[in-house]
């Protein structure tokens, strides 16, 4: 796929102050799906918190969901066959 970047829509479903709203991020770890699990920093003060993937998007910058200058990226995915992959 050519000059497409991998979008994440993640869910932090530990944390009740946002349980049931999604953000995008994006994803620089190849093989992201739906359930896999995410550390991610989350609000102003980048706090890093564990999420669930819920909506995988594979687009142009040009049709980010989010604007590329201000997303934020995954910093590690957690693949549902215990597969960790860290992002440095």
């Amino acid at each position: 796929m050519d000059n497409l970047y991998c979008f994440v829509a993640v869910e932090f479903v530990d944390d009740p102050r946002v349980a049931g709203w999604t953000y995008w991020y994006l994803c620089p770890f190849d093989g992201a799906e739906v359930g896999d699990e995410v550390i991610a920093p989350l609000g102003r003060h980048d706090h890093i918190q564990k999420g669930v993937i819920r909506k995988v998007m594979y687009s142009k910058e040009e049709n980010a969901p989010y604007p590329m200058h201000s997303i934020k990226k995954i910093k590690i995915l957690n693949k549902a066959e215990t597969d960790v992959q860290n992002s440095k």
